[in-house]
């Protein structure tokens, strides 16, 4: 996987939590910089971490069953981008169908409860998850850059989309967080299929 694989990837990963800091700006429209800051940052970091455990424990696993993986690696990474971008294609349909519904107690949180770090921990774990599975890709498929880089890269990508985010959100709400989880999904099972044809040809 080149620079530009992983920098798609970066911002297909990156679409649940620009989602979520899509919403997380429309419920506070004052936000100020330095919040906005620590909800990219937590994000990024976590989109960087969950990869790089996800590659670690492959590369365990890989030199145990050296053999088997090298043969089917091509179709695992497949089925996990399918997957995950599945996935992340369902859920955006299901958020576009309940966009009516409120996001949030705006008052509530302006006030500073809601947006506590435990629960922007959870946020940052619950959108970044997924991104262990692309740790799984990584190591079958080899890294040109190295995996530090490339996960740097996936969590710089993911700082900067979210901080665009959360100022797209303080404008126009949540209208378009459904539709950057769809294109994330898309994106994901294009880079799926692109893999499993380089493999077949």
């Amino acid at each position: 996987m080149g620079f530009f694989g992983v920098l798609l990837t970066g911002v297909a990963l990156s679409m649940d939590a620009c989602a979520v800091g899509m919403t997380n700006g429309m419920c506070d429209t004052k936000m100020p910089l330095k919040r906005t800051l620590l909800i990219a940052l937590f994000f990024g970091v976590f989109q960087m971490l969950m990869p790089l455990i996800g590659y670690f424990i492959t590369g365990i696993m890989t030199d145990a069953f050296q053999e088997t993986f090298e043969k089917i690696s091509s179709w695992i990474s497949f089925a996990l981008l399918a997957f995950l971008g599945g996935k992340m294609i369902v859920d955006g349909i299901k958020e576009w169908r309940a966009a009516s519904a409120p996001a949030c107690d705006v008052e509530e949180y302006r006030s500073g409860e809601t947006l506590s770090v435990v629960k922007l921990l959870l946020q940052a774990i619950a959108t970044s998850i997924d991104a262990l599975a692309i740790g799984v890709v990584m190591q079958l498929e080899g890294l040109v850059m190295g995996v530090w880089l490339s996960t740097a890269l996936i969590g710089v990508t993911t700082f900067g989309l979210v901080i665009a985010a959360v100022y797209i959100g303080k404008i126009i709400g949540n209208k378009l967080a459904d539709k950057a989880t769809l294109l994330g999904g898309v994106v994901l099972v294009a880079i799926g299929v692109k893999i499993l044809i380089e493999s077949l040809l």
